[in-house]
């Protein structure tokens, strides 16, 4: 179908703002100018019962913040479901303000626990410093579940983007560790090692995400051309995976036993056929897998509820995948 009319009223009037595209721009720039843009497009944050920010420490010794949004009060008597969820912007912009609001949203509309995680950024940051920041939130997530009020038996892991790739990973790493969740919730993720599918060159340029934004996002993120085949950057289709303690290089893992998938994808989007294969690898590998087509959308449609009123679909769509998950477990 033709582009939704909300949709092209957008991009015209990016295309007639001359604005740089992120990747002209340097990263600290890039940062700013994805923060502003957030509350130009997306609903106004919602209010909440609650919300906490918080501090977590991470396997080098450091430290990361997340976000903690609580639609009712939490208690062990009556302990809250909770999405994890980490924000997209290509591992490089991006925060917990930008995905404030959808935060807020799912937090409101699923009546559960949003925990929303700040992984470190590239290039300061390079893979896998994202991954190994997804881990050990989760795993903080689950050990501190009972102080929080949360039930850690009904936990589930979400993202957009890039963050969609990180929940990917943190799925596989969490049925590796014997960490249970219930759905992992996939907004339009990134999964392929090399962007060379159809929707990537039929989409390269004028729907958002220009196809040298994406690659400049991951040259800021991957160390060397050998990353692109690591599996936790590319679990569509990655063979290897990290180096053992003798020297070696481990094979990509099996994606069998993993939480139930969620996953979103749009019709305008260079990472269509990516999430689509995606969704049909997990399929093969015995996994449940519902996967959502949102025709006439781009990139990030999920924060763009403002200018795009028929995000609201989207949206009710993933709370109700959210609800039945916590509701079932």
């Amino acid at each position: 179908m033709p582009l939704n009319p909300k949709v092209a009223a957008l991009l015209q009037m990016i295309e007639n703002s001359k604005y740089p595209p992120l990747h002209t721009l340097t990263v600290a720039e890039a940062r700013q100018a994805y923060e502003r843009s957030a509350p130009i497009l997306d609903v106004p944050p919602a209010p909440l019962h609650r919300v906490d920010d918080l501090s977590l420490p991470v396997r080098d010794g450091g430290s990361i913040d997340a976000r903690l949004y609580l639609p009712r009060e939490a208690s062990w008597a009556a302990p809250l479901p909770a999405l994890m969820y980490l924000h997209g912007g290509g591992f490089t912009v991006g925060s917990l303000a930008t995905h404030d609001a959808l935060c807020r949203l799912l937090a409101r509309g699923a009546d559960c626990a949003v925990f929303s995680v700040a992984y470190r950024l590239a290039p300061e940051h390079r893979f896998p410093s994202a991954v190994h920041d997804t881990f050990d939130a989760l795993r903080w997530l689950h050990d501190e579940s009972h102080a929080l009020g949360l039930d850690a038996a009904r936990i589930a892991i979400g993202g957009d983007s890039a963050g969609g790739t990180l929940a990917t990973v943190g799925a596989v790493l969490a049925r590796d560790a014997g960490l249970p969740l219930v759905l992992q919730m996939l907004l339009y993720p990134g999964t392929c090692g090399y962007q060379d599918t159809a929707s990537h060159r039929r989409l390269a340029h004028g729907y958002f995400l220009p196809e040298e934004t994406i690659q400049w996002f991951f040259e800021n993120y991957i160390r060397t051309r050998d990353d692109r085949d690591d599996w936790r950057f590319a679990p569509l289709d990655g063979t290897r995976g990290e180096p053992t303690h003798h020297g070696n290089v481990a094979s990509a893992p099996d994606f069998s036993g993993l939480a139930p998938a969620w996953i979103a994808v749009a019709e305008y989007d260079p990472l269509l056929d990516e999430g689509v294969a995606y969704a049909e690898k997990l399929r093969r590998a015995g996994n449940r897998v519902e996967l959502h087509r949102f025709d006439g959308m781009i990139h990030e449609f999920f924060k763009m509820r403002r200018l795009v009123p028929d995000v609201a679909r989207a949206h009710d769509a993933a709370i109700a995948a959210l609800r039945r998950a916590f509701d079932t477990a």
